[in-house]
């Protein structure tokens, strides 16, 4: 039984009306009224769960997402994560998380993915991992790709937070396929073909007045000053050796204490 989910979806419209939000969201009607399915969501902000989440309560179909187990480490975020059947991931685990989610979708879930694994700098799809479609796959559920444009205005990577007013926010539902699982490597191809496709009709239908030349929060190659797919990865891996030196850091700063 979902009581969390429908009180937080009424917040989310809630804030659409008070922040003056333009969404614009179309496809709705392929995400199924019942049965599995993975959601294949684009990964460009901090709010893309509002995003790929939403499409699905057209038809009072809830998403469940996968999220680090640590999360559940919190008694706080324990108790809001089992509220809204989210499914706990051993990150350490690839194998024991993949057949977390496919006992989700033959139970009939809803389960979102996001197949970029980190956050896009450039603002466009990166190269994606085979997860969803391998798990549609071993699942016999169609995969749906959501790619959203917007959302990353207000809050991402990188980025101070804006709450300013009126942006619009663009959300395209692609047709579900069904990954047989015989070619992985085409049908995540595919998946990337489709979301791409999204992404372009998402860019083209955002509001010329609203498409300021040089944009942060613009793909270069729609006439914005997003990094390229080739400077996001550089600025990524960057991030990561540095994360990694901190925490190695810390972990000689304890060593030396004990």
């Amino acid at each position: 039984m979902d009581i969390t989910y429908p009180i937080i979806i009424r917040m989310a419209k809630t804030w659409f009306r008070v922040g003056g939000f333009k969404i614009d969201m179309q496809g709705t009607e392929h995400v199924p009224a019942e049965g599995g399915a993975v959601i294949a969501c684009n990964h460009n902000s901090y709010l893309d769960f509002i995003a790929s989440g939403y499409p699905g309560e057209r038809n009072k179909r809830y998403t469940r997402f996968m999220a680090k187990k640590e999360v559940w480490d919190n008694p706080v975020g324990k108790v809001a994560m089992n509220s809204f059947h989210h499914l706990p991931v051993d990150r350490s685990n690839g194998a024991e998380a993949f057949q977390v989610a496919v006992d989700a979708l033959k139970r009939g879930e809803v389960v979102g993915v996001y197949p970029e694994a980190t956050i896009s700098r450039s603002f466009l799809i990166k190269e994606i991992k085979s997860g969803a479609v391998r798990m549609a796959a071993a699942a016999g559920v169609p995969v749906i790709p959501v790619v959203h444009f917007g959302f990353h205005r207000v809050q991402t990577k990188g980025h101070a937070r804006d709450l300013s007013r009126g942006k619009a926010v663009v959300i395209r539902v692609g047709e579900p396929f069904f990954p047989t699982g015989d070619d992985v490597a085409a049908e995540t191809a595919e998946l990337k073909r489709r979301m791409d496709a999204l992404l372009e009709e998402c860019v083209n239908a955002y509001p010329a007045d609203q498409m300021e030349p040089g944009a942060w929060w613009l793909p270069a190659a729609y006439g914005g000053s997003a990094p390229s797919l080739e400077e996001a990865e550089r600025l990524d891996v960057e991030e990561k050796q540095k994360r990694a030196e901190r925490k190695a850091a810390k972990a000689a700063e304890k060593a030396a204490k004990g």
